[in-house]
């Protein structure tokens, strides 16, 4: 057997050597259009590699995958985030498991993680030939019984013409996992600046999502964005990116939990200065920005605030407005959502439905994930169930 892999990616390779070790004998080629294999695997996690989430805290695939979340369950069946956890650790990869459910090597390097599926590869014959672009699926059943594309996010609509001929539907692609610009707004005076419990929501929509937000010199970034962006990603790409930003600065508070906690603060301190006492989570210096926002003077004092001033205090905490204007690439984990729709796929082999042999894993379909690690379990499972598929073929 002949297969061609195309894209050295997590999924590419991950599928690679699951093949290998089910078909010694089958020839194995990795076909990668860049000098250097794993090089998104290398950056990802600020360098440090998360290679997948204990999905504690996750109560449907959806929060996850907010596109292919019915895939990732097929295919969770047969390598699954534990299973991800047994993989590596096998290969003697300790691992550990931070606060926030994610896991990285305990050497913090993600050249680990590189170094180690290279040897595998190397040791079970598979072939890595870079800078090798592939311009025609179809061609390459001319020279390879059985094809995976594994070719990661395609972000520009004319990389797709590598599947002329196959009668292919496909989504177009747009951007996942960006920040938030806000040109003009003083609020980015405060970068560096981080609430750990907020909730951030897109007004006029249902869009919303939980986190830390992290204030820079552009706008807004953090964990609670980059949810955002990767749940609207469709709708904002379709409004060129163009909204209004909502920040409720309490994360799940609601206006009496917000009156309250104000109202204690007032009765402790009557004669103090407002800008001067503060609610615990929000640091002084938004604070004193929010204060400020809210129509109240830096000196006036609790006692002074009344009713109308408390009121608008409260609403600037609960529903901080924003106007998005435009978004910015995350460090180097970029993700795409659109690329091959998965109506195309059998969800129980991953293969293409009217083209016997021709296999999909990873970013190249229509499945993108939040940050935390959940994209790459997404490449290991795609890449295990594939390989899989095609030995039992």
């Amino acid at each position: 057997m002949r297969v061609a892999i195309i894209g050295a990616g997590a999924a590419g390779c991950f599928c690679a050597i699951e093949l290998k070790r089910r078909l010694p004998e089958a020839k194995v080629d990795v076909l990668e259009r860049g000098s250097k294999p794993l090089a998104k695997v290398a950056v990802t996690g600020g360098g440090r590699c998360n290679l997948t989430n204990s999905f504690e805290g996750i109560s449907s695939l959806s929060e996850a995958y907010p596109r292919g979340d019915k895939l990732m369950r097929k295919v969770f069946r047969f390598f699954s985030p534990e299973d991800t956890v047994k993989w590596f650790e096998a290969e003697g990869i300790e691992l550990v498991l931070q606060d926030d459910h994610c896991y990285f090597p305990a050497s913090q390097d993600a050249m680990q993680i590189v170094r180690l599926l290279l040897q595998r590869m190397r040791q079970l014959g598979v072939n890595i030939l870079t800078g090798r672009k592939v311009e025609s699926i179809l061609d390459l059943f001319n020279e390879y019984d059985t094809v995976v594309v594994a070719a990661g996010g395609i972000p520009k609509a004319e990389g797709y013409r590598i599947f002329d001929g196959l009668d292919l539907e496909t989504v177009p692609p747009v951007p996942s996992l960006f920040t938030f610009n806000l040109p003009g707004s003083p609020v980015r005076e405060l970068m560096g600046t981080v609430v750990e419990d907020t909730v951030a929501s897109l007004a006029g929509t249902k869009f919303k999502a939980e986190g830390p937000l992290l204030v820079t010199h552009w706008g807004m970034s953090g964990p609670a964005i980059l949810k955002l962006s990767s749940y609207a990603a469709r709708y904002l790409a379709e409004s060129d990116y163009k909204a209004t930003l909502l920040v409720n600065w309490l994360g799940g508070a609601g206006e009496e939990d917000a009156r309250n906690i104000l109202r204690t603060i007032a009765e402790k301190n009557p004669l103090k200065q407002v800008v001067n006492f503060h609610p615990e989570p929000i640091p002084s210096r938004l604070w004193t920005y929010l204060v400020t926002k809210s129509k109240i003077k830096e000196d006036a004092r609790w006692a002074e605030t009344g009713s109308k001033g408390m009121n608008r205090l409260v609403d600037t905490l609960l529903n901080d407005s924003y106007e998005v204007r435009g978004q910015s690439r995350f460090k180097e984990e970029f993700v795409t959502c659109g690329g091959v729709s998965l109506r195309n796929i059998d969800y129980n082999t991953l293969e293409c439905k009217n083209r016997p042999g021709l296999y999909f894993a990873g970013e190249v379909l229509d499945v993108d994930a939040i940050t935390g690690g959940f994209n790459l379990q997404a490449a290991w499972s795609m890449g295990y169930r594939a390989a899989l598929s095609i030995s039992e073929k």
